[in-house]
């Protein structure tokens, strides 16, 4: 199947503010791409790309005064198949697990496993070790937040989002994430376009979406805890440990967003 993507983004600003992007398709994408994927700004000014530690592709631009819109629009090939279910995928002892999958086993800045551990050992001890226990913390995290677009804070960590239970997709996400890492299994954030294919239509806005990995088995399993069922069309733009490491952007100054649009649409041909 085709998916046509991309997002108009403007920011205001008074004087010229340099700005950090992750709004590009991650790297193991790129071969599924059908048109060229490029980043346009109005005005045009330089735009500059580098590959961060986590193998995410990192845009730096600088915002003038006046204000800048970074567009992009582009068509991906996708197998169409739902997420991957792997029931047999087995939890690993720490002491086996790789050297580059251990930090996702750590707290991080929205994801306090320190302040969630007793929680999560009493809600999921008596579970199974591996895919049934973080399906079982999938749907305890589904079930336990409201979503809402007026929940969003860009400073809720998991540890609110526990406390009030509500949220959006990112807060369903970092909970999860810090419930499976309190159980000894690494999880690591995700965020990229996820449309309404397969799926009935919302009336929302079309917006990014958030959801998570685990390390089960030897390899990377997508869950998504907003939706708690496979979905069909993700594609990935940057993960990391939380929202820290794969925020859309990171402005240094005074500049406020004034639009904000996604597009994210199956289509039967790239014309």
């Amino acid at each position: 199947m085709l998916i046509r993507a991309g997002y108009n983004i403007s920011f205001d600003a008074d004087a010229s503010t340099p700005m950090m992007a992750m709004l590009s398709v991650h790297p193991s994408r790129h071969k599924d791409l059908r048109t060229p994927h490029r980043i346009t700004t109005v005005p045009e000014v330089p735009v500059y790309d580098y590959l961060d530690t986590f193998g995410n592709v990192c845009t730096r631009v600088t915002v003038p005064e006046g204000g800048l819109t970074l567009s992009c629009d582009f068509v991906v090939e996708d197998s169409g198949l739902p997420d991957a279910r792997s029931p047999d995928a087995i939890q690993h002892q720490i002491e086996d697990l790789p050297h580059d999958v251990l930090m996702f086993l750590l707290g991080s800045r929205y994801c306090e496993t320190d302040r969630l551990s007793e929680t999560a050992w009493s809600l999921f001890g008596h579970i199974a070790p591996g895919w049934e226990r973080v399906q079982a913390i999938v749907a305890f995290t589904h079930n336990h937040i409201e979503f809402g677009y007026h929940h969003a804070r860009s400073t809720k960590t998991a540890w609110d989002a526990h406390q009030e239970q509500q949220g959006v997709c990112r807060d369903f996400a970092h909970l999860a994430i810090t419930l499976c890492r309190c159980m000894n299994i690494p999880a690591r954030y995700c965020t990229g376009y996820l449309g309404d294919i397969g799926v009935p239509l919302s009336d929302a806005a079309m917006d990014f979406s958030a959801w998570f990995d685990v390390y089960l088995g030897g390899a990377w399993h997508t869950f998504d805890a907003r939706h708690n069922t496979p979905r069909i069309g993700r594609i990935l733009m940057a993960r990391g440990r939380d929202a820290t490491d794969t925020a859309l952007t990171n402005v240094f100054g005074p500049a406020s967003l004034a639009r904000f649009e996604v597009h994210t649409d199956e289509v039967s041909s790239i014309d």
